[in-house]
């Protein structure tokens, strides 16, 4: 039997070395592009622009993979999670005790305050006066230190999580809210003060502070003397604050925890960032 020379054995070698290797790889090459299937949404205004930013990239890398996304309320996502209506609720808040069969997954943390437009001289209110706007007992600027204008007290609809956070942090209930105009998330609160230099708006201090930073002359008060910003909410310093949630009625599985597990990952700090809230730590 001959032998065979030293160049046809390297190239066999080579040929073998070759063929382990995308053995080896083919196996995640298939994971990666056999992920599929569909993944509905709905809830919270607050956090469903960050659930899109996150469910785009999650696409780029599973482009089977179809996610619809709705908001109406953090009321809406708990009621349509609890029935199966949908996959996946998002509520801008802790669960409250007879929500407890849920099951909450943090993908962010984010702050609530007062909102008033960036010509209003008000720089502070105290909490009283917060309360007093709302319950209409002060309706005028002046009688808070501004100008001689009535106040346009703008609220979130009731299924919203964010008014009912605000309502109880200022030992207040909903119905003892007097609004001059009723909204419905956080962009159409932002617009409304925007547009009325009278205006006064409670929104989530990540979709302030990233309109602010953009050049919106808009303002954001401190509450019990600390300022509104996402820096304070970060350090666990700022009073009014509340998780972000993706919320299931059942232990999540397949493709529902996969999505679940990117959204708490490193990997979509950057986008948490970029809307303006704060990355939960490991």
């Amino acid at each position: 039997m001959k032998k065979l020379p030293k160049s046809a054995l390297l190239s066999l070698t080579l040929l073998a070395a070759s063929f382990l290797q995308a053995c080896s790889q083919s196996p995640a090459t298939n994971t990666f592009s056999s992920t599929q299937g569909k993944l509905t949404f709905t809830g919270s205004s607050t956090v469903a622009p960050l659930v899109k930013a996150i469910a785009k990239r999650y696409q780029a890398k599973h482009p089977k993979v179809q996610i619809s996304i709705q908001t109406g309320g953090s009321s809406q996502g708990i009621k349509d999670a609890s029935q199966g209506n949908v996959d996946i609720g998002m509520v801008s808040r802790s669960l409250k005790d007879q929500e407890k069969k849920l099951l909450p997954f943090t993908i962010a943390q984010d702050g609530i305050s007062v909102l008033l437009h960036k010509d209003n001289p008000v720089a502070n209110l105290t909490e009283k006066q917060i309360v007093d706007i709302y319950s209409n007992k002060i309706n005028n600027w002046r009688q808070v230190g501004g100008k001689n204008a009535p106040i346009l007290v703008v609220s979130k609809a009731v299924n919203h999580s964010t008014g009912k956070l605000f309502a109880k942090f200022f030992q207040m209930e909903m119905k003892d809210i007097v609004a001059d105009q009723i909204i419905g998330d956080n962009p159409e609160a932002i617009k409304a003060v925007k547009n009325n230099p009278n205006a006064i708006a409670y929104v989530s201090i990540g979709a302030a502070e990233y309109d602010i930073v953009h050049g919106a002359p808009l303002k954001l008060l401190p509450i019990k003397e600390v300022a509104a910003t996402i820096a304070n909410v970060n350090k666990g310093t700022f009073p009014l604050y509340r998780p972000l949630n993706l919320v299931t009625n059942t232990p999540p599985t397949g493709l529902k925890k996969d999505f679940i597990d990117f959204a708490r990952s490193e990997k979509v700090h950057d986008l948490v960032r970029q809307k303006s809230f704060v990355p939960i730590q490991p």
